[in-house]
């Protein structure tokens, strides 16, 4: 009888050591499985395209893409700031010389004085005719075949003239909503290619993100870098509503002035 129960009692503890080593072994294979889970090993394989990767399991991460329009979008934006320090720094130049100028000509005799006065007024005068007369060519060279005007659902998007200024075209745009619901743009979306179909970075600024519905006009500005035009001769420029994108504003030849 003590043998029978001492073995009835060893097999017993020997089940219960299964059992306990058993449900340890589902617990850390558990507790594994969660903690590893979304860990992917990497594809490595050159053959492999992007075009044919397949879909990012949970928890995986994919390789963040930077967006060649806002690439452009910062330098040009960069590019702006530098111009404008540098044109004040020759602003504050030419004050500085100017003033330093008129104290050498208070030390000179009256006479030499009157003349050099008179001879600066002339050659103003010159530069002035000369400035006017290729402002007004680059003017109508730039503004030829303006304003152009498109509309739809009752939205009027205008171009009113296009002007090289500080390395940028600008082109003066105008929005007007006589529709009966207002419209939302994001003018990240707006399209800007050349004669030749190459896309072109633009920055928009003063127009809404909302255009209500009162037919209220709103004017601003279209910048594009001319490091962009290259040749370029004309522009063709496309507007969406956001997010339904129901209406379409379009136009073409827009002209390039040089």
């Amino acid at each position: 009888m003590k043998f029978n129960s001492t073995v009835a009692l060893t097999l017993i503890l020997l089940a219960m050591m299964l059992g306990a080593g058993f449900v340890s072994a589902m617990w850390g294979f558990s507790l594994g499985h969660e903690a590893l889970k979304g860990v992917t090993q990497p594809d490595v394989r050159p053959t492999k395209k992007l075009a044919n990767n397949q879909e990012v399991e949970p928890g995986a991460k994919e390789v963040a893409l930077l967006n060649e329009r806002d690439i452009l979008v910062n330098v040009h934006a960069y590019i702006h700031d530098q111009d404008d320090q540098d044109q004040d720094k020759d602003s504050k130049t030419d004050t500085n010389d100017s003033e330093s100028n008129s104290q050498s000509e208070t030390q000179k005799p009256e006479e030499s004085a009157t003349e050099n006065q008179q001879s600066e007024r002339e050659d103003e005068s010159s530069e002035s005719d000369v400035f006017d007369t290729e402002t007004s060519f680059t003017s109508s060279g730039s503004n030829q075949n303006l304003p152009l005007k498109s509309q739809d659902r009752g939205v009027t998007l205008e171009v009113r003239s296009a002007n090289l200024q500080g390395g940028s075209l600008l082109l003066d745009v105008s929005l007007k909503n006589e529709g009966d619901n207002p419209v939302r743009f994001l003018y990240s979306f707006l399209n800007v290619t050349d004669d030749q179909g190459r896309a072109l970075s633009a920055i928009t600024e003063g127009l809404p993100g909302e255009l209500p519905s009162n037919g209220e006009e709103f004017s601003g500005t279209v910048s594009i870098p001319t490091a962009l035009l290259d040749d370029a001769k004309a522009l063709s420029l496309t507007l969406t509503d956001y997010p339904d994108q129901k209406l379409k504003l379009k136009m073409s030849e827009i002209p390039v002035a040089w």
